[in-house]
């Protein structure tokens, strides 16, 4: 293409010139806009001048080649249309010719088919055979002339005629190729030159002509030529120039591209960096959560320890020590010991006592042992309950909403006996619930923990409420009411914001990590504070069915 290119460019190089031509006006703009141009720079760098001119030129032999295919066709189908028109004015004009009483046809008229199709014939079929080429377009010209002075002759040389030879080389400057228009000029003048001289009745109308005559009509030819050449040469100044801005927009685009590549590179990268963050955080928020409820209930089991740890303390082990080793003392007259010594005497009754002092301690650790052994059961659900996120699974079980509420504060029980908080109840006949029970007992252990601390600063009279209702939509409400520290009021659309709390140990994930399962169990966890000093209420609501 580029050769096709080179050869037919016309003298000056036009692609040169609208290289020059638009680089003018892109300094213009620059100057008239920097900022804009500037910016647009900045984001595209535009192709090296020798592939930027290579490939305009490509572009410019491309739409040059597209434009002579064209041009053929549409010159084959306007001869097959004049071969017509030629043979009809013919049979119009003079079909017959008389010699004496007989008549026979016209030669106008057997020109007009035969001649006319012998002109018309080959460039057709080199039009269609061979479009774009060369030879095929001065082909073309030389019979479109031709054609015209057999349309003349066939009229007999009328002035009006000679218009169809410039409307034939109008059309012919569609080929953008000044060299056609040599072809079509020649061949013009020496059809004048040989039939004026010959035949000047078939191109002038008159019978003699002066042998010059021909030179007038080739110089309004020329005339036609130079116009159709400044014409053509504009033409080919605007091809150029429109093959330079798309190369230049191609090679913007391409730059534009790559840089969409790898700014979609990059933010693929960015997106497996926060997905493998947000995976993390992710993990980091259910440990933080585990973390959290166990804590919780470790509390309740180091108070469980410990109460049995003073429990153990108080037995008598000394008391024992000594029975064991005076009976030892007297293995040997144990019977008589025990029935004639009055320490022996004595001794039965003693253990009876000794027996009824452990028992009672006794009791103690096995009740504590037992609800260490049921907080520790519930840190195994907890445990189990995180994992049962990932599989995106709970149980749901029907339960008593009496039996969640008293687990709930007798997981906490040695923590209220020990800080002296009065816990009551209030709990009215409701339905049954259809949840996940450990969820539950998740968000109220930690609401009574936290009315605990709330109520850690009160010096007497700790009281805390807890009350289960059915409201008017059916829904279970359950309150945690506590007449502690209380909330201000700008805290209370905060303290459910993950890492937000008011206590020196705490890390603000409970009330966030407690609304995230109440929204799970298809419920709501709200606050409600008169102010500080006036205590709090939480209240959780839940459905009858999860």
């Amino acid at each position: 293409m580029s050769a096709i290119a080179a050869n037919t460019l016309p003298q000056g190089n036009p692609l040169k010139q609208a290289t020059a031509l638009l680089r003018a006006t892109s300094s213009g703009v620059r100057q008239k806009n920097t900022p804009l141009v500037d910016a647009t720079a900045a984001r595209t760098e535009s192709p090296p001048d020798s592939a930027l001119q290579q490939r305009a030129a490509e572009l410019f032999g491309a739409a040059e080649n597209d434009l002579h295919r064209h041009t053929d066709q549409l010159f084959a189908r306007l001869m097959i249309v004049q071969w017509l028109a030629g043979f009809a004015a013919a049979l119009w004009i003079s079909p017959l010719t008389w010699i004496g009483a007989s008549s026979q046809i016209n030669m106008h008229v057997w020109a007009s088919l035969l001649l006319g199709g012998m002109i018309s014939g080959f460039p057709v079929w080199m039009a269609w055979k061979f479009p774009g080429l060369v030879i095929t377009r001065h082909v073309i010209a030389a019979a479109q002339m031709l054609t015209s002075a057999l349309l003349i002759h066939l009229t007999g040389g009328r002035i009006e005629t000679h218009f169809h030879v410039f409307g034939s080389l109008a059309f012919i400057a569609f080929y953008r190729d000044w060299r056609v228009l040599v072809t079509a000029t020649v061949v013009v003048a020496a059809d004048h030159l040989f039939r004026g001289l010959f035949w000047p009745q078939s191109v002038f109308g008159v019978l003699t002509a002066s042998s010059w005559r021909w030179v007038e009509h080739a110089g309004w030819v020329l005339f036609e030529d130079v116009i159709l050449f400044v014409a053509i040469r504009r033409m080919l100044r605007e091809m150029s120039e429109i093959a330079l801005r798309r190369a230049t927009l191609e090679g913007s685009n391409a730059e534009i591209e790559r840089q969409v590549v790898e700014r979609t590179a990059e933010l693929n990268r960015t997106q497996t960096e926060l997905l493998e963050t947000s995976r993390l955080a992710g993990m980091a928020e259910v440990a933080t959560s585990v973390l959290h409820n166990v804590g919780n209930v470790l509390n309740s089991v180091g108070v469980s320890a410990e109460l049995a740890t003073t429990k153990v303390r108080e037995f008598k082990i000394d008391s024992l020590k000594k029975v064991a080793e005076l009976l030892q003392q007297h293995s040997d007259d144990l019977p008589a010991f025990l029935t004639t010594d009055p320490r022996g005497k004595v001794l039965p009754d003693y253990l009876h006592k000794l027996a009824l002092r452990l028992a009672e301690p006794q009791q103690g650790i096995l009740e504590e042992m037992a609800m260490l052994q049921k907080n520790i059961d519930h840190i195994k659900e907890i445990v189990a309950m995180q994992q049962s996120y990932a599989r995106g699974t709970g149980v749901v079980e029907v339960l008593s909403v009496f039996d969640l509420v008293d687990d709930s504060i007798r997981i906490n029980a040695a923590s209220f006996s020990r800080h002296e908080v009065n816990v009551s109840r209030e709990i009215a006949d409701v339905p049954q619930l259809k949840t996940d029970r450990h969820k539950v007992m998740q968000i109220l252990v930690n609401l009574l923990s936290n009315g605990k601390h709330a109520l850690d600063q009160c010096e007497s009279d700790r009281r805390m409420v807890v009350r289960v209702v059915q409201n008017q939509d059916g829904m279970i409400e359950i309150s945690v009411t506590d007449n502690g520290v209380g909330i201000p009021a700008e805290n209370l659309t905060r303290i459910f914001s993950h890492g937000f709390t008011t206590k020196k140990q705490g890390h603000g994930f409970g009330l966030h990590s407690g609304a995230l399962a109440a929204k799970e169990l298809g419920g709501t966890l709200r606050a409600h504070s008169d102010g500080p000093g006036l205590g709090a209420t939480f209240t959780l609501t839940l459905p009858l069915e999860n």
